[in-house]
């Protein structure tokens, strides 16, 4: 039982340390976010803070990690709802992912161009895996739904569940290149639309559905995102 109470008081401490690293992210930015900072915050020596994160990196790499698990939540229901049919899961299933991103828009906004540095190369491969682990594992179970109503035709659904997974990964990597135009004109907004077609193209081809069945994203929804990415400082 004592062990049980010491987990529940890590893992309770743990969070703490991640809520406010995430507050000073959104208000600081993580560049700007110093080690300091979150000792001064929470009011605990550094040694205290390094007994549950060694570094800035890997509190990163651990919001991250909390961030992939709260959207693997928020994405479940959709596969249990027994009154959705397989493209309706699969459409919901983008659309919730989409707006579970809107909401944490700001702390992502503000990742964005540290993200892709090359210091941050092996986290991105780490959370590249998971995700694609994680993605296609919510979708393997649709998909079977999908061959059982016949309206996906593939044979492989688990495969099909990862290769899907990882058109996405590469989808949101081009979004985002797209997203860290200085100055986006019509060319590169055009670029944006052909690749969402093309996303949308890939998966239904893949899958064997209906054609236009899971048009699941429409341009003008990443018009804040653009406007937002601008806003920030550095980002002229």
């Amino acid at each position: 039982m004592a062990r049980v109470v010491k987990e529940v008081e890590f893992n309770a401490k743990r969070n703490e340390i991640l809520d406010v690293a995430l507050r000073l992210i959104y208000t600081k930015g993580y560049e700007q976010m110093s080690i300091q900072d979150i000792l001064d915050s929470l009011k605990i020596s550094r040694g205290a803070l390094y007994h549950y994160f060694d570094s800035k990196h890997a509190l990163l790499e651990a919001l991250i990690d909390r961030m992939g698990q709260q959207a693997e939540q928020a994405l479940l229901p959709i596969v249990q709802d027994a009154d959705l049919s397989a493209l309706q899961k699969f459409y919901r299933f983008f659309e919730v992912s989409a707006r579970w991103k809107t909401m944490q828009r700001e702390l992502i906004v503000s990742l964005l161009r540290m993200w892709f540095t090359d210091e941050n190369a092996l986290i991105r491969q780490k959370l590249a895996i998971e995700s694609t682990r994680n993605m296609s594992l919510v979708l393997e179970p649709i998909i079977r739904q999908g061959i059982r109503e016949k309206v996906f035709t593939t044979q492989y659904p688990q495969q099909v569940a990862e290769i899907i997974a990882g058109i996405a990964l590469n989808l949101s990597d081009a979004v985002i290149g797209l997203l860290l135009y200085p100055q986006p004109d019509y060319t590169t907004i055009q670029k944006l639309g052909n690749i969402l077609d093309a996303f949308v193209d890939t998966i239904e081809r893949t899958l064997g559905a209906p054609t236009g069945s899971l048009k699941v994203f429409k341009l003008e929804d990443f018009k804040d995102w653009w406007s937002e990415i601008q806003a920030e400082p550095g980002s002229k």
